[in-house]
C-alpha cells in the first residue's frame, strides 16, 4: 500500500514538473516577437514594404515593413485573449484529454506554418502566430489544474505556471541566438513541431481524461498506467458520480458563515452576473486591465522599430538590446509570486472585529492593484525617454509589471465577485480588454510621424489605471467605519454586504473561487 501512495506522489511530481517545462518552453511563445522580428527582417519578410529614400546612401524607410510585423502581433495577441471565454467553454465541457489534443494540433500547426514560410509567402505569419498564440493558452489552461493535486501550495503552482508562460518568450532569444550562428528559422520550428509528440506523450501518460477534482479524492490516480488493464479507476468514478458539488458538508458549510449560517443560504444573497458587470469595481478595473495591456501589447509590438530608431540603425545595437529584453522576460517566472505574496500578506493575522476574510482579501488588494498601476506609469515614462541605455531599466520595469498585472487580475476577480461567475467574467474582461488592444495597430502609424505625443499620451492615459485603486481603498474605508459603527450588525450580515448602491457582493461561495481560476491565463 505505501508503494502505491509513493507510485501516486511521483506522477503527480513528473505532471508538475513536466507541466511547468511546457509553460516555459512552449506555451507564451508568442512573446518572443521581438526576438522573432530579428530574424524575419534578416530574411526580408515584408522585405517589399522597404523603399529607398532620396538620401545619397543606401538607406531604406521601412516603416510600412514594421506596421506588417505590429499587425501580425496585434492579431495574435488579440485572438489570444479574445478567445479565453471560449477557450474555457471548451475545456470544462470537453476535459482535458480532447482540449489538449485540440491545443497540440494548433500550436503544431502554427510551428509548421512558420517553417514553411518564406519572404514570398510573408502572410503565413498571421494564421502561424494565431495558431501559436491560441495553441499556446489552451495549454496554460490545461495545465493550470495540476494545482489541485498539491492542495496547500495550489495557488503558489498557478502563479508559477503564469510565470513560466511568461517566460517562454525567451525560447525565441535561443531561435535568434542560433540563427545568428548559422541555424536556420526553418529548422528551429521543424525542430519544435517535432516536439509536439512530447505534449501527445504527457497528454496520455501523465493528464487525466477529465479533470482533477478540486477535492482530490485518496489515491487519486490517472493517466495509462502501465501493466494494469484498469486505468483511470479514481477518475471514472469521477465522471459516473459528477464532479464535486456546490454542496459541501455542514461542518464546512459552518465554519465558513458566521454564526452557524450556511452557505448554502448565503448563496441565496449572491448577486446577479448582470449585477456584477454593472458594478463599478468591475468597470474600474476593466479600465485599469485594459489601458495597462494596451501599454504593454504597444511596447511590444513596437520594440524593434524603437531600437532601430534609438540605435539610428545599428543592427548590432538592436541585436544588443533585443537579447537583453528577451533575457528578462526570463525573470517572469521569479516576478510572479512576488504580487501574490503581497495579496496574502494578512492571512496570518488576526481579522478585524466584525470583518469577514473576503474583506481583509478585499483590503489587502488595494496595495497590489496601486502598485502594479505605479510600475506601469514608471513603464511608460522610461519607454518614452529617448535615451537607449534606459532601456535596460525599462525592459525590467516591463517583465516586473507584466508578472503583476495577470496575476492580479485574476486574482481581484476570484476575491471581488462570486465565485460561480468568476469564469464569466474572467473571459468578459478579457475578451473586452483585447478589443481595446486593437487600438495598438493605429498607434503605430501615428508613432512613426509623432513618437513622442503617442508617448505622452500613453504617459496620461496610464494615470487612469489609479482610479481602480482609489476607488477599493475607498470602498474599505467606508467599510471598516460602518463596522466600528455597527460591529454587531456588521458581523452578522458582513459574509454578503460587502458591495452597497449598486456594487457587488463578494461571493458566499469563496471556497469554490479556486476552482474556477484554473481558467487564467494570461498573457
Amino acid at each position: 500500500m505505501q508503494g502505491t501512495v509513493v507510485g501516486y506522489r511521483l506522477r503527480y511530481w513528473l505532471t508538475l514538473i513536466t507541466g511547468l517545462l511546457e509553460c516555459l518552453l512552449f506555451a507564451g511563445l508568442v512573446f518572443g516577437h521581438a526576438s522573432l522580428v530579428f530574424v524575419l527582417k534578416k530574411e526580408e519578410y515584408f522585405g517589399w514594404l522597404c523603399v529607398d529614400t532620396n538620401s545619397t546612401t543606401d538607406s531604406k524607410d521601412c516603416s510600412g515593413q514594421d506596421e506588417q510585423f505590429s499587425l501580425v502581433f496585434t492579431v495574435a495577441s488579440f485572438l489570444n485573449n479574445f478567445l479565453t471565454l471560449l477557450n474555457g467553454y471548451i475545456f470544462d465541457h470537453c476535459g482535458t484529454l480532447l482540449t489538449r489534443l485540440l491545443a497540440i494540433a494548433l500550436f503544431s500547426g502554427g510551428t509548421l506554418l512558420v517553417a514553411l514560410s518564406s519572404p514570398e509567402f510573408s502572410n503565413l505569419l498571421y494564421p502561424a502566430l494565431s495558431l501559436l498564440a491560441v495553441g499556446g493558452v489552451l495549454l496554460l489552461i490545461t495545465n493550470m489544474q495540476v494545482g489541485n493535486l498539491f492542495p496547500a501550495h495550489r495557488s503558489t503552482i498557478i502563479t508559477f505556471y503564469n510565470g513560466a508562460f511568461d517566460s517562454s518568450s525567451a525560447v525565441l532569444l535561443i531561435v535568434k541566438i542560433l540563427y545568428e550562428q548559422g541555424i536556420s528559422l526553418h529548422y528551429s520550428f521543424i525542430f519544435l513541431t517535432i516536439c509536439s509528440s512530447i505534449h501527445v506523450a504527457r497528454t496520455f501518460l501523465l493528464m487525466p481524461k477529465t479533470h482533477i477534482p478540486y477535492t482530490l479524492p485518496e489515491n487519486y490516480t490517472y493517466g495509462i498506467n502501465c501493466g494494469k488493464g484498469n486505468t483511470d479507476t479514481v477518475e471514472e468514478t469521477e465522471i459516473k458520480e459528477g464532479p464535486p458539488t456546490q454542496e459541501s458538508p455542514e461542518t464546512e458549510n459552518t465554519s465558513l458563515a458566521p454564526e452557524g449560517r450556511t452557505e448554502a443560504q448565503n448563496t441565496e444573497k449572491v448577486q446577479s452576473f448582470g449585477s456584477c458587470v454593472k458594478s463599478r469595481f468591475f468597470i474600474f478595473h476593466l479600465v485599469w486591465l485594459s489601458i495597462m495591456q494596451l501599454r504593454h501589447y504597444f511596447f511590444i509590438g513596437t520594440l524593434n522599430s524603437m531600437l532601430n530608431r534609438l540605435a539610428d540603425g545599428d543592427s548590432n545595437l538592436v541585436s544588443q538590446y533585443t537579447n537583453a529584453f528577451a533575457i528578462t522576460q526570463l525573470c517572469g517566472i521569479l516576478c510572479a509570486p512576488w504580487n501574490g505574496l503581497i495579496m496574502d500578506r494578512h492571512k496570518k493575522k488576526p481579522l478585524a472585529p466584525g470583518e469577514t476574510e473576503q474583506e481583509a482579501d478585499l483590503r489587502s488588494s488595494y496595495l497590489s492593484l496601486l502598485l502594479t498601476a505605479l510600475q506601469c506609469l514608471l513603464f511608460s515614462v522610461c519607454a518614452s525617454i529617448a535615451f537607449l541605455p534606459l532601456q535596460y531599466f525599462t525592459f525590467v520595469l516591463q517583465v516586473l509589471n507584466r508578472s503583476f498585472l495577470y496575476g492580479g487580475n485574476a486574482a481581484f476577480l476570484s476575491i471581488a465577485f462570486p465565485a460561480c461567475h468568476f469564469g464569466k467574467l474572467y473571459g468578459l474582461v478579457m475578451a473586452v480588454s483585447a478589443g481595446v488592444s486593437v487600438l495598438q495597430y493605429p498607434l503605430v502609424s501615428v508613432v512613426r510621424e509623432y513618437p513622442f505625443y503617442v508617448d505622452i499620451s500613453l504617459i496620461f492615459l496610464t494615470l487612469l489605471a489609479f482610479i481602480h485603486p482609489t476607488n477599493v481603498f475607498i470602498h474599505c474605508r467606508k467599510q471598516g467605519r460602518l463596522r466600528k459603527d455597527h460591529p454587531e450588525n456588521r458581523a452578522r450580515h458582513s459574509s454578503h454586504r460587502l458591495y452597497r448602491d449598486g456594487e457587488t457582493s463578494v461571493s458566499a461561495c469563496r471556497r469554490f473561487r479556486f476552482s474556477l481560476f484554473l481558467l487564467t491565463d494570461l498573457n
